[in-house]
């Protein structure tokens, strides 16, 4: 029986020094042998990465030549200075966008915008430029780690997509029940778009760990307490991370996961690995 390739798309961060760009560059050239649906740069708390990002996404989506969505987040942007940005995606041919709320700075208040949250971001970009970009939104199987719970969470959700988004990219998570309940209640409230699981590889414990934290991602017990036995040993970490994160993909490819994106770091091959062991080559 053959098997049909799924989707795939790859998120990357712009970064600040000439030889860490050039190492997303080659990341980019290597990915693309694998015919990603897009790619996605990130855009920085803030918008702390904006000139960053929006170098970084032109150039990949001109030289690289993969379809590329720039991340735009409303929190401590002005609408003209979102509206600045939109044009320029739009001239320079970019049709795809991923519409957050996005974070203010560490040391900031509650402040900045004219728009507070991404539904209202998700508004703006239809006010203003029709239908010209998909626009996908952000999801959180295990809950946004300011939401008040869950039925709050997905409440948040549903008018982000009935705002006019055309599906979601989900923060990345390690039980693929998580991902299938939340993808059933949100078609149960009319959010029935396409889902995409955001796929985290495992190379390092403590930093996956302080991460995890930070964003509301849970590392069950079982795979943390493996983690933590393996201690230094980056070789047994990185195999035994490849071994459940492959699992949990096929799982969710197979009961009807739209596509895969991965959460790069800007590495190629931790996302091949998984990517090679579903069976899926360039």
């Amino acid at each position: 029986m053959t098997r049909t390739t799924p989707n795939v798309s790859f998120e990357f961060f712009p970064t600040k020094t000439e030889a860490g760009h050039e190492k997303l560059l080659n990341t980019a050239r290597q990915l693309a042998g694998y015919s990603p649906e897009f790619f996605s740069c990130t855009y920085g708390a803030g918008g702390s990465t904006r000139d960053r990002t929006l170098n970084t996404v032109l150039q990949l989506d001109s030289e690289i030549r993969i379809p590329t969505a720039p991340h735009l987040s409303c929190v401590g942007d002005s609408k003209a200075e979102l509206r600045d940005l939109l044009i320029r995606y739009r001239e320079a041919g970019i049709t795809r966008i991923v519409a957050l709320r996005g974070d203010l700075p560490s040391g900031m208040g509650i402040s900045g915008g004219e728009l507070r949250y991404a539904n209202e971001l998700v508004s703006f970009i239809r006010e203003e430029t029709g239908d010209h970009f998909h626009i996908e939104v952000a999801a959180y199987p295990e809950v946004h780690p300011q939401a008040r719970n869950f039925e709050a969470d997905l409440a948040n959700f549903v008018r982000k997509i009935k705002a006019g988004a055309n599906g979601a990219i989900t923060q990345y998570f390690f039980n693929a029940d998580s991902y299938f309940h939340f993808v059933d209640r949100a078609c149960k409230l009319g959010a029935d778009v396409p889902i995409i699981p955001g796929i985290m590889p495992i190379t390092n414990y403590s930093s996956l760990a302080r991460f995890s934290e930070a964003c509301g991602a849970e590392i069950p017990r079982w795979i943390r307490k493996q983690l933590e036995a393996y201690a230094d040993d980056v070789k047994s970490i990185q195999a035994f991370g490849q071994e459940i994160v492959t699992d949990m993909c096929e799982r969710l490819l197979a009961g009807g996961a739209p596509a895969l994106h991965f959460y790069t770091l800007n590495q190629a091959e931790p996302s091949l690995a998984i990517w090679n062991n579903l069976g899926f080559k360039s």
